[in-house]
């Protein structure tokens, strides 16, 4: 007789019949084991048949930034951005400078050492040069602006009605 073995393998009459000639066994720990035997699925039926509820978050407060009066005048808001360009300017200004001064250091630093500084600086330079323009591509084309145009022209064009 052949045996199929891919169903006496998955097959769980067997395993039901022997469970069943052993409880049948008067052993006096047979119900507790058993009943310790089926706690964990127990317990695991049990956590996923619970169910968590999650209160409903509270609705957000609007906080909106009061950090200039409602009530300034165009005069007092240009007058602040005039302020603010200066600090503005006098901080690029001041990056420069110490940009500058490092690069006075890396040269001198470099012609102690026998670098060709002036090749160096060339390239640096170029790099730079590259860069801005590569920067300022990007925001021509962020903004819309064809080559012949210049930014301050379609600031001017875009303000009028």
């Amino acid at each position: 007789m052949r045996v199929n073995l891919a169903k006496s393998r998955f097959n769980p009459a067997p395993g039901a019949k022997d469970f069943w000639n052993e409880i049948r066994k008067p052993n006096p720990y047979r119900w507790p084991i058993l009943f310790v035997s089926c706690m964990p699925l127990a317990l695991i039926f049990y956590w996923l048949s619970s169910e968590t509820v999650y209160m409903t978050p509270e609705k957000p407060r609007i906080t909106y930034i009061t950090t200039y009066a409602p009530d300034r005048t165009d005069d007092e808001i240009i007058a602040s951005n005039l302020e603010n360009q200066e600090v503005k300017e006098l901080r690029e200004e001041a990056e420069a400078d110490l940009a500058s001064r490092k690069r006075e250091i890396y040269k001198a630093l470099g012609a102690g050492i026998g670098m060709d500084v002036d090749e160096i600086e060339r390239r640096g330079d170029e790099r730079r040069a590259a860069e801005e323009a590569a920067e300022q591509a990007r925001r021509d084309e962020m903004f819309g602006r064809t080559d012949g145009e210049d930014s301050a022209d379609t600031l001017s064009e875009s303000s009028t009605p």
